[in-house]
């Protein structure tokens, strides 16, 4: 399995360049958002060692946004959805099942929730009503804490009950939010999660249950320095809450005596 890199350039290189679009910093008001989505969520591991769009499945979020200046705002979410895999979809160069996906004929079901807090990084003012600008690309990076219920079965699992796991994950990504209106928005994000565990998928060579093998067949079969991967990409509804900030007395007073 290779590891996808997170988009840490993309965020250095991209956040001075959209800090041009708020020169002027809005001051009459803040705004937080409430919403809703519905997307694919999508696992990357030992049986499906790069992104494949056919493990989509559906998948579900809610999630709170609130700004803390112009272009920066917070978001706290969950996010509920199912994960499958197999090893039957894994094609080598000649789009033949690959040797290792051949032999061992695995497959994974189960389901994850995660909880998660981002920062968002927008590069336009889309709440701005005066402004003929009513959407913004955005960057995201967080923290994420997940909760899997997963069971795998093919060779080398000798037992393919269902395990609870619970893990940490950093969820980066993109995505481009439109205003539809003062109060309704529409959202669309793509965005990966490092899952710090080799866990999810039951093959993570070191430690596979016992019975199954020696070692040796059991690092074959599995690899214990990689870990395991998900993603989430979706469409989004939210309504926007504003709340107008009053001038500082000291601000009225200093007008005044001018």
């Amino acid at each position: 399995m290779t590891h996808p890199k997170l988009p840490t350039t993309l965020l250095i290189g991209l956040l001075p360049v959209g800090s041009v679009f708020f020169a002027q910093a809005a001051v009459a008001q803040n705004t937080s958002e409430v919403g809703l989505g519905i997307g694919g969520l999508t696992y990357k591991g030992e049986l499906s060692p790069a992104y494949q769009f056919r493990n989509n499945r559906p998948a579900l979020t809610a999630f709170y946004r609130k700004d803390v200046s112009a272009p920066v705002t917070l978001r706290a979410g969950l996010t509920a959805g199912m994960l499958r895999a197999a090893d039957g979809s894994v094609k080598d160069v000649n789009n033949r099942n690959a040797p290792l996906a051949a032999y061992r004929q695995a497959n994974m079901k189960g389901s994850l929730l995660e909880a998660s807090g981002v920062l968002e990084y927008n590069f336009f003012d889309y709440h701005d009503r005066h402004d003929k600008v009513h959407f913004t690309p955005y960057v995201f990076v967080g923290l994420a804490g997940f909760y899997a219920h997963t069971a795998a079965e093919g060779q080398g699992i000798a037992n393919s009950k269902y395990q609870n796991l619970l893990g940490i994950a950093v969820p980066a990504g993109v995505g481009i939010k439109y205003a539809l209106s003062t109060h309704w928005n529409l959202g669309l994000e793509a965005g990966a999660r490092k899952a710090f565990t080799d866990k999810l998928d039951g093959y993570n060579g070191s430690d596979l249950p016992a019975g199954s093998g020696s070692k040796a067949t059991n690092e074959l079969l599995g690899n214990p320095h990689d870990q395991d991967w998900y993603f989430y990409n979706g469409l989004s509804v939210s309504y926007t809450f504003y709340k107008i900030r009053c001038p500082d007395d000291s601000q009225d007073k200093g007008r005044s005596k001018k």
